[in-house]
């Protein structure tokens, strides 16, 4: 453990202790450009693929592809699919958090897909 230690200290052996997290996303014709904290962009993917951005956050992107809400990470990948059907429209994206409305209510979803709060409008 003290090796371990010394090695950390002198930089020899680096931990990451924070994820990366999304700065902007950027579409260029018929691609979107993900970019980090740092502006690196991290990858690229396809507007018939990903469909309309709604927003994103430091952790995720809500897109609408058809009747589809999906949720992306920083790298692409698909996290979570939902109908819009059920979610209703995406209003706004904002902390880690995402709010749709449907007919008279308003919902708020977490990263996960995961409904968290439901308000009247």
């Amino acid at each position: 453990m003290k090796k371990l230690l010394t090695l950390l200290l002198l930089g020899l052996i680096s931990i990451s202790v924070s994820a990366r997290s999304i700065s902007n996303v950027e579409q260029r014709g018929s691609w979107y450009y993900i970019y980090d904290e740092a502006g690196k962009k991290v990858k690229t993917l396809s507007a018939s693929t990903l469909g309309d951005v709604k927003g994103w956050c430091s952790t995720f992107i809500v897109s609408q592809n058809g009747s589809w809400i999906n949720l992306y990470d920083i790298d692409g990948r698909r996290l979570k699919t939902l109908s819009a059907s059920s979610v209703g429209e995406v209003i706004a994206v904002s902390g880690n958090t995402f709010t749709t409305r449907k007919g008279n209510w308003i919902y708020t979803y977490d990263a996960t897909g995961k409904r968290i709060h439901t308000r009247s409008r």
